[in-house]
């Protein structure tokens, strides 16, 4: 990719949102249409990926891929509590590894279009690795914290399976699978029917989102005030070794540099919507100040300014160009 990816448009008006932010701009975007981008940019990619597997196929390489991206999403969490538990209450480290276990939409999406500007191919499939990655930490997480509860002799008021169904049936991963099946179903005539609102306008949607989330991450950088320098410390060093396993594991089995790369993003990246709106109900004990702040006010800038292509660069220059 020629020039800096700072120079991308989408990644500059994320920088203004946390601009306008830090500034304390009256620069907001009305929360409904922040979630319809959102909505938008799920079924897009969804779409896309389906598109791609409808040429493709479903093969061995890609049953590999899927079940490397389940594995990760187990290791990740329970290294992370294993870690996080030694600075942090348990309830507090399980919520701050299931916010880390779990995935970031945008930061994937905004990995693609890295790899498209760059002319690395990628397989569709990945977006189906992404759902998979959504819903492990969270069960982990309640699991856990209801032995932890048993333990203290307090009754394990949060029913796994009552977890289990939000995270199985919540409506933006629904949506993202529903919408790679109809892309499959579809192929290539689908394709062109729906270029327009996959291709032409995709780009706009995510510099439109990325400026909300830059308002977004401005109003949690006053939350690492309050985080332990330490605990703040695995806000970037986290995804670094996350995103190391994910590489070793690409170069053991022979991913692609693309595919690695945004296995890689997946590994590194941290839900800061999905998985916070479970812990509210299912983790109350924990503080949202510590797994939201350093989830959006650290690791997401991190990941959108310097980490998708130092992960690319480390990606291509481990597995070849």
């Amino acid at each position: 990719m020629s020039g800096s990816p700072l120079l991308d448009p989408s990644v500059l008006f994320f920088v203004l949102g946390v601009c306008a932010g830090l500034i304390r701009s009256n620069l907001e975007i009305p929360a409904a249409i922040a979630r319809f981008l959102s909505l938008y940019l799920l079924m897009a990619l969804g779409l896309k990926g389906g598109f791609a597997l409808s040429v493709s196929g479903i093969d061995g390489a890609i049953l590999r891929d899927l079940g490397l991206a389940v594995l990760l999403a187990i290791l990740v969490p329970l290294a992370g509590f294993a870690l996080l538990k030694r600075f942090v209450p348990p309830l507090d480290a399980l919520a701050i590894a299931a916010t880390y276990g779990s995935v970031s939409a945008v930061t994937f999406i905004t990995a693609t279009q890295f790899l498209e500007t760059a002319s690395v191919e990628y397989g569709g499939h990945m977006s189906a690795a992404m759902a998979l990655m959504e819903s492990p930490a969270i069960i982990f997480a309640v699991l856990m914290a209801n032995v932890y509860r048993s333990r203290a002799g307090q009754a394990s008021a949060v029913p796994v399976s009552a977890v289990m169904r939000e995270s199985f049936t919540e409506g933006a991963q629904i949506l993202l699978l529903g919408s790679m099946v109809i892309g499959v179903l579809t192929g290539k005539a689908g394709q062109v029917i729906m270029d327009p609102f996959t291709g032409t306008i995709f780009k706009g949607m995510l510099a439109f989102f990325l400026l909300d989330m830059g308002i977004a991450t401005a109003q949690r950088l006053a939350d690492l005030k309050t985080v332990p320098k330490r605990l703040a410390f695995y806000g970037v060093i986290g995804p670094l070794v996350h995103a190391s396993i994910a590489l070793g594991l690409s170069w053991l089995f022979g991913l692609s540099v693309g595919n690695a790369t945004l296995l890689m993003v997946l590994a590194a990246s941290a839900s800061y919507i999905a998985v916070p709106a479970v812990l509210k109900h299912a983790l109350p004990e924990s503080s949202p100040t510590l797994y939201l702040g350093l989830s959006l006010g650290l690791t997401f800038p991190f990941n959108i300014l310097i980490g998708i292509p130092l992960y690319y660069g480390i990606a291509r220059a481990v597995l070849g160009s």
